[in-house]
């Protein structure tokens, strides 16, 4: 179903159609037609003076495409009437977005590519003798707003990608920093009791009020003011959290050097200890909720899912075309699994996704990432790997599980193959390329006969 928002651009669109006549829109479009391989050729050229534009547009594939691309491109902007369906035509805007967003892209690089063909067009219409002296005005604005308002689709599309990524790499910062849920939660409930133990044993022996223990300088209070408060920001019980910190540490600890009796002593230990109580409750509440951690796993074969692909493919991608290692990736995908399915039940094939979830994993070197992409489909990203490795590590996983028994509900057993798609990363900076590639590579495998390692083209 369209967004609202693209009906919206969608409507701007014609409006901006229909407020120029019938001559000047063909002007335009013939123009634009019979120049856009002198306007791509423009662009390119004075896209590549600019050293961070450069860094993108220098590769090879890019830099061939590139230029078809925009002659294309250039055509259907321009070429649009007002009674066409305008739909594909912003959509086609988002998408250019979205890829600028997967690459990085700065947004000043694309809005300065548009003031480049801009200024071309208004001189080419400047000297476009077709062009009536009388429409040469009315063309010259519709140029500029026709390049507006793609480059506001565009636009909208950019920062709502990079928002979303940045939401992504924000909660893989947390799946990482805390991939253990239990196991953290454990260790600072414990560094809290510690404080506690070690404040009344030394309360105990007669220290002053001024040499007691502060909570904020002690282990769990340094881990959750300099980390646990960026893990768990905007929840309530962080502040919860830092308010009692801050309550034991400024008041009931002061407190121990007024002047009272038995009753006034046992008071204060009384409201330390319900203190520490809720901040205990407070911690493992924090840690039940904070479904980030968890969300970024796969709930039946517990590896990672789609939602960290964009962020480990981005940050790899561009830690190998900025270091010059290796990379490739296996699309890697169960034969038959919908034979599986029908013939054993459905238990029977979760079963077969979880044991071979184990079987991949224990042949996955540590700094490698699996995921399970959905249904029977997993990608194994291999870091530091040329093709040549990526191709006989997906030779010997292929081996590997063909050997493999899978034990079934109702102690039945099978045997199961995969089908592997090879591809090694080759400079290009979108790794949507790089999965493309490897998902051609699956499919040729999989018409191949299955149970076969194929490997794609640069």
């Amino acid at each position: 179903m369209p967004h609202q928002s693209d009906q919206r651009h969608a409507a701007e669109w014609r409006q901006l159609l229909l407020s120029h006549s019938l001559a000047v829109r063909q002007q335009v479009s013939a123009l634009a037609a019979a120049q856009c391989d002198a306007l791509a050729s423009h662009f390119y050229e004075q896209m590549m003076r600019d050293r961070a534009a450069s860094v993108f547009l220098s590769h090879e594939q890019v830099h061939s495409r590139l230029h078809a691309s925009m002659q294309a491109w250039l055509v259907a902007v321009f070429a649009q009437q007002p009674d066409d369906d305008l739909m594909p035509l912003v959509a086609q805007q988002k998408k250019i977005g979205e890829v600028h967003a997967r690459i990085d892209v700065p947004m000043h690089l694309v809005l300065r590519g548009a003031r480049t063909l801009k200024e071309k067009m208004h001189v080419l219409l400047q000297d476009d003798a077709v062009c009536q002296a009388a429409d040469r005005p009315g063309a010259l604005q519709l140029v500029a707003r026709v390049l507006d308002l793609a480059m506001e689709v565009m636009s909208q599309a950019y920062s709502s990608s990079r928002e979303r990524n940045s939401r992504a790499q924000e909660a893989y910062r947390l799946f990482a920093v805390a991939q253990n849920v239990s196991t953290e939660r454990e260790r600072r409930r414990a560094a809290l009791l510690d404080w506690e133990n070690q404040l009344m044993f030394d309360h105990a022996v007669g220290l002053q009020s001024g040499q007691l223990p502060r909570l904020g300088a002690s282990e769990f209070g340094l881990w959750f003011r300099h980390k646990g408060t960026h893990v768990f920001q905007g929840a309530a019980e962080t502040e919860a959290i830092l308010g009692a910190i801050q309550h034991i540490d400024e008041a009931v600890l002061p407190a121990f050097a007024l002047p009272g009796g038995e009753a006034e002593r046992i008071a204060r230990l009384r409201d330390l200890r319900e203190s520490c109580k809720r901040i205990a409750f407070q911690l493992n509440t924090l840690f039940e909720q904070n479904t980030e951690l968890e969300s970024g796993r796969d709930v039946l074969t517990r590896l990672l899912n789609r939602k960290f692909l964009p962020v480990v493919l981005g940050k790899e991608v561009n830690y190998a075309r900025t270091s010059g290692v290796s990379l490739s990736v296996l699309a890697i995908d169960i034969d038959h699994f919908k034979q599986i399915n029908d013939t054993y039940g459905h238990a029977a094939g979760d079963s077969v996704l979880q044991h071979l979830a184990g079987l991949l994993t224990h042949h996955t070197r540590g700094g490698d990432y699996l995921f399970r992409l959905g249904g029977e489909e997993f990608l194994l990203l291999l870091v530091d790997t040329p093709l040549a490795g990526a191709q006989r590590a997906a030779q010997k996983l292929c081996r590997q599980v063909a050997a493999e028994v899978f034990s079934l509900p109702n102690e039945q057993t099978l045997h199961v193959t995969v089908s592997i798609g090879v591809a090694a990363f080759n400079g290009h900076p979108d790794y949507q390329h790089l999965l493309n590639r490897a998902d051609a590579a699956l499919y040729q495998a999989k018409h191949a006969g299955r149970n076969s390692v194929m490997v794609a083209a640069d």
